[in-house]
């Protein structure tokens, strides 16, 4: 078959796909350019079209109205717990367990302390166990929050976590999906094994809440934490959520116990006590701009089974991966995504033989493409399944092929 056969080919089975897709309707319920390829919704999502009426309302009306009113009124007070619910339906969270607040930073904070706190006097805990190729962030709070709790911090490879919990550790820290490679590590085993080991384990989902089915409740997770500005489309800086595993709240010793966390806020005690269910995981003011802005995005997912979200995730991934061999030039990328589909998030990451990930990508914008790249040499393409097509995805790879054929 000539090349031009080939990429006629890869057009039509694509046009066909999208032909076929259950969600290609909801494409048009966000704001997106059509000249422009976006694949870069694992680092900021598209905006959903619920957004700007509702924060137009919000600014106009609650706030510059109502003013005050509206915590009441409006139901401002309420919306940590009410986008948490909503949130918790994407993440396998019943209700009363997702709070909405701070960013993914601080509430990993709060986990991993709170985790480390939960474990009996005179076990000898004394051991924070961290994912060892975690975003650095994740690195640094469980270095702070070992530092705080008088404990060590042992790096350990997520795929090895399961092994590596005993009967020193306290908490272990960990990523779903890794944020340069795209895999996917076993929540449920993982799990399992480090509460075998009688410790309490803290999973970041910010690469996977709303990319993939995830089951905390029933997979038995103590803790998790993300960011909502990835699939979740929250926007720019929107606030992050925390799960605290129902049964765990009663004992869940937060560090940063603030007045919005109190039992009765409006009390203003000189002493702390704290509020039942998700409440507990709230520290100060609500960000209410932006958490409004969330919640009206979550909308999108009205209707969306989190297993058709995944079947396209993995279809657009195995399309994309396909027609990169089509259209790379051999030898210049190896792809750093698992092939397998159970070690496989919503992402496919390329590492540039060569080196220049960051020219490329530049050009790649240019031409209409949008992704990112990671130091040195890695290309990243996010394919978020509620505006993500086919087409898109076969025109993405045949200009990165055009793209690294004139280096």
């Amino acid at each position: 078959m000539s090349d031009a056969a080939g990429r006629a080919g890869l057009a039509a089975e694509a046009a066909a796909l999208d032909a076929a897709d259950r969600l290609h309707a909801k494409r048009r319920e966000f704001v997106l350019d059509e000249d422009t390829v976006y694949l870069d919704g694992n680092s900021l999502g598209a905006l959903p079209r619920a957004v700007q009426p509702r924060l137009a309302e919000v600014v106009g009306r609650e706030w510059g109205r109502l003013r005050i009113r509206s915590w009441a009124e409006s139901g401002w007070w309420t919306a940590p717990e009410r986008t948490g619910d909503r949130i918790g339906r994407l993440i396998g969270a019943g209700p009363g367990q997702v709070v909405v607040g701070d960013s993914t930073s601080v509430n990993v904070f709060k986990a991993v302390v709170g985790a480390v706190r939960m474990a009996a006097p005179g076990e000898g805990r004394d051991e924070i166990l961290v994912d060892a190729a975690t975003f650095p962030t994740d690195g640094y709070i469980a270095g702070s929050a070992a530092r705080l709790t008088g404990c060590r911090l042992r790096p350990v490879a997520a795929g090895a976590m399961a092994d590596a919990a005993g009967p020193r550790t306290a908490a272990a820290l960990v990523n779903h999906v890794d944020y340069r490679t795209g895999r996917l590590y076993d929540l449920p085993a993982i799990t399992a094994a480090v509460r075998a080991a009688g410790a309490r384990v803290v999973w970041d989902l910010c690469h996977s809440a709303g990319a993939l089915p995830v089951a905390l409740d029933a997979d038995g997770a103590d803790f998790a934490v993300g960011c909502t500005y990835k699939y979740l489309n929250g926007g720019p800086g929107s606030p992050a959520f925390l799960y605290v595993r129902r049964e765990h709240q009663p004992r869940f010793d937060s560090p940063l116990p603030g007045w919005n966390s109190h039992a009765d806020p409006f009390a203003m005690s000189p002493h702390y006590r704290p509020a039942e269910g998700a409440v507990c995981g709230r520290v100060g003011t609500p960000e209410i701009l932006s958490l409004l802005a969330l919640e009206a995005a979550l909308e999108v997912w009205d209707g969306v089974e989190l297993t058709a979200v995944r079947a396209k995730s993995l279809a657009l991934t195995d399309f994309f991966l396909r027609c990169a061999a089509a259209y790379l030039p051999p030898g210049l990328v190896e792809p750093l995504t698992p092939e397998a589909h159970r070690e496989r998030g919503s992402q496919v990451s390329l590492r540039c033989v060569r080196g220049g990930a960051d020219e490329a990508m530049t050009e790649l914008a240019r031409r209409g493409v949008v992704g990112d790249f990671r130091r040195p040499d890695v290309l990243r393409f996010g394919f978020t399944p509620l505006y993500t097509g086919f087409a898109e995805t076969e025109r993405a790879a045949r200009t990165l092929g055009e793209v690294l054929a004139c280096r």
